[in-house]
């Protein structure tokens, strides 16, 4: 038996990008239907353990970051990162990072000083997931069709029209949209069915990951910490804290010609440190290669591509999830744009021109994490648990050289707040460059394509908070005459917001007297005065640009 479905956008695959995605496109007035694979109480595997800084800015603008800040770890669990011979051996060093219960009073963390009104928060995917179906469940506008497993994809003149089999009676719906987002993960249907191809560079190691209910590991360890990473060198690895009592993720890793260990029960007690008697419980088993790989294309017409299904490598720098809440947060404002009726379609085409080139940006600081990671190991002396000067020594050297390549990862401030966009259609720019960033390293700019710099309002809000889900024209001259530039955006249809900023750091964050920022808090233009000609500014905005502007 056939039956049918309608809606605006179809979003195929329901974890953590494709329903805040979904939770995006909803709030912004378009009808949204998820499908997926999974029951609606199935838990995913919970291979992702950090919610960025920027993802957790996406969770506060759309009202649903309380909820994440309070999943996971308790309140009290240290997000640390330990080094570690062993989970339970000698620690050699510390990356300290603030328990959730003090992330917005404490001061003297690394990440403390970002510039960004909600730091990163360490909740495993198995926690996440559940708040964002919750957001999904209470969302207008916004249905979830589980236990289907997409097969076809054609395109319509002015539709895209989808087969799904019902994985529990092996009935097939057809499914109709304006657009299609395939979300569904690396081995994602959708990518397949556009044809894009996954190109990029050679495996860079393989890990094991076994997820273990273990009640009596963290009264052996050393100290609770949310990370623990393990250098061994017979055991290289990291063990992850999923809920700070019982559940861990274990990581075992190995080079790209070595092969995976056999003994799954074995290589978990060698990273762990424990001996043969120790008990404990397989939940879920892993395995996979850490690679970097991009689609050629993240579009074909009304077909789309976000996360994995667009790019995966190696999570490292907690820029795998991230990158396709960031994909999400890219896509869903232009989709609304234009189902919504205030953009042009070829607004559609500035998604993948900017999203592309962010894979090749914040990717290789991801790899090269894990190219030095994996380097690292093979300094690592037999002597790191012998006892006396040699081994004291040794331990003192892998544990600072373990812990400021970690402290990179953990505080990876640049993956955050440093891309930007270069050479999109939609973006007024005037001829600067946009300031180089690193790992660890970013400056604040209102160079057009660059993240709207952050601070805080004299009455305690935060500037996104006032920015609201349109286009923001921030005013930082009251004298500067914005009328012509909110008339034409009104005249059409396009969502701006005039506001006065009053700042104490305004003026050295924004040295012009106009900043227009976009719904994804990019800059998309700037200036001391109006443009001469305003709707020819928001035209372009739009998709729609006109001859003249610069």
């Amino acid at each position: 038996m056939t039956t049918r479905w309608e809606t605006d956008v179809l979003i195929v695959g329901a974890g953590p990008v494709g329903m805040t995605l979904a939770i995006d496109l909803a709030q912004r007035g378009v009808d949204v239907t998820l499908v997926e694979t999974r029951a609606a109480d199935e838990p995913p595997i919970g291979r992702s353990n950090v919610v960025s800084a920027r993802s957790m800015e996406a969770f506060r603008r759309l009202g649903i970051v309380r909820a994440v800040r309070e999943a996971g770890l308790p309140a009290d669990y240290p997000h640390d990162v330990a080094i570690r011979t062993t989970a339970t051996g000698l620690e050699l060093a510390r990356v300290k990072i603030p328990c959730r219960a003090e992330r917005y009073t404490a001061k003297d963390a690394f990440d403390s000083f970002w510039p960004t009104p909600e730091p990163p928060h360490r909740c495993n995917q198995i926690f996440l997931e559940p708040v964002l179906r919750a957001a999904v469940a209470a969302t207008p506008g916004l249905h979830i069709l589980n236990r289907l497993r997409v097969e076809g994809v054609e395109h319509g003149k002015e539709d895209v029209r989808v087969i799904a089999v019902d994985l529990d009676n092996g009935g097939t719906r057809a499914l109709s949209a304006r657009y299609v987002v395939g979300c569904d993960g690396a081995r994602s249907q959708v990518r397949k069915a556009i044809g894009a191809v996954l190109d990029g560079d050679a495996a860079v190691l393989q890990a094991q990951t076994t997820v273990i209910r273990a009640p009596d590991l963290l009264a052996m360890m050393p100290g609770p910490a949310w990370a623990i990473d393990c250098v061994k060198p017979s055991h290289r690895g990291l063990v992850f804290a999923v809920d700070g009592r019982e559940r861990w993720i274990v990581h075992k890793f190995v080079s790209p010609d070595a092969e995976l260990p056999t003994d799954r029960e074995a290589a978990v007690r060698g990273v762990l440190g424990v001996p043969p008697t120790f008990s404990f419980q397989i939940l879920v088993c892993d395995d996979w290669i850490g690679r970097r790989m991009v689609a050629d294309r993240f579009r074909d017409k009304r077909v789309f591509l976000c996360g994995d299904a667009a790019h995966i490598w190696i999570p490292f720098g907690a820029y795998g999830m991230n990158a396709g809440i960031a994909d999400a947060g890219g896509l869903a404002w232009m989709l609304a744009g234009v189902i919504t009726g205030w953009a042009e379609p070829a607004l559609l085409d500035a998604y993948e021109i900017e999203r592309k080139p962010i894979t090749e940006q914040v990717s290789r600081h991801a790899m090269a994490i894990a190219a030095t990671w994996e380097r690292r190991y093979g300094a690592i002396p037999e002597s790191i648990e012998q006892p006396g000067p040699e081994g004291d020594a040794a331990r003192a050297r892998v544990g600072a050289q373990a812990a400021g390549i970690m402290g990179s990862g953990t505080g990876s401030v640049g993956l955050n707040f440093g891309y930007f966009y270069e050479g999109s259609p939609i973006i007024a720019y005037d001829g600067e460059a946009a300031p180089t960033y690193t790992l660890t390293e970013v400056v604040q700019t209102t160079v057009p394509g660059c993240r709207t710099p952050h601070l805080w309002l004299r009455d305690g809000r935060s500037l996104y908070d006032a920015h609201g889900p349109g286009f923001a024209l921030l005013r930082f001259d009251p004298s500067v005459d914005v009328s012509g530039l909110v008339a034409a955006a009104e005249r059409r249809g396009v969502p701006i917001k005039a506001l006065d900023v009053e700042a104490d750091e305004a003026t050295a964050l924004f040295p012009q007297k106009l900043v227009l920022s976009r719904p994804d808090r990019h800059v998309a233009w700037r200036g001391d005065a109006a443009p001469a000609d305003p709707l020819a500014l928001i035209d372009r905005l739009r998709g729609a640009p006109r001859n003249g502007l610069s």
